[in-house]
């Protein structure tokens, strides 16, 4: 099965900061959508307007170091696959090793998400440099619908 991989160097003195923006409704607001929320400790909602909803399901959490979902709901070449975040620190930096795994085959679809994954990893990483990132409805459009 092919998988989405990417990595990002993130100044900062602790991988804490990145922790938080992928395990809080404030940092997961900060960076991908501006509308996401926790439904208790495991499920977390992403909405992206009327043009997508996604849900996923927290599987493991390890302070300062892992997270893992498994994509519940949205697209139907996502639904299965998860989403995970390996952070370590490297002297001034927080290194994110992303990976979104397990799908089914390549697709025009599969390219098209890399490139957003890869816009959304600068987003949560100008986040934690700065304060700000660019979440959806803010970010870089690819693509538009004719």
């Amino acid at each position: 099965m092919p998988d989405i991989l990417h990595r990002i160097g993130i100044r900062s003195p602790s991988p804490d900061g990145a922790y938080r923006a992928l395990t809080t409704p404030e940092g997961l607001s900060g960076w991908w959508t501006e509308d996401a929320s926790l439904e208790g400790a495991d499920m977390i909602h992403f909405r992206f307007g009327e043009k997508e909803d996604i849900d996923m399901k927290v599987l493991e959490r390890e302070p300062g170091r892992h997270v893992l979902w498994e994509v519940v709901g949205g697209p139907g070449d996502w639904i299965g696959t998860k989403v995970r975040f390996d952070l370590r620190q490297d002297g001034d930096f927080t290194t994110a090793l992303f990976r979104h795994e397990g799908w089914r085959e390549p697709s025009e679809f599969m390219h098209a998400c890399s490139t957003k994954w890869a816009l959304f990893l600068m987003s949560l990483k100008a986040l934690v440099e700065t304060g700000r990132g660019a979440p959806y409805p803010r970010d870089a459009k690819i693509y538009e619908a004719h």
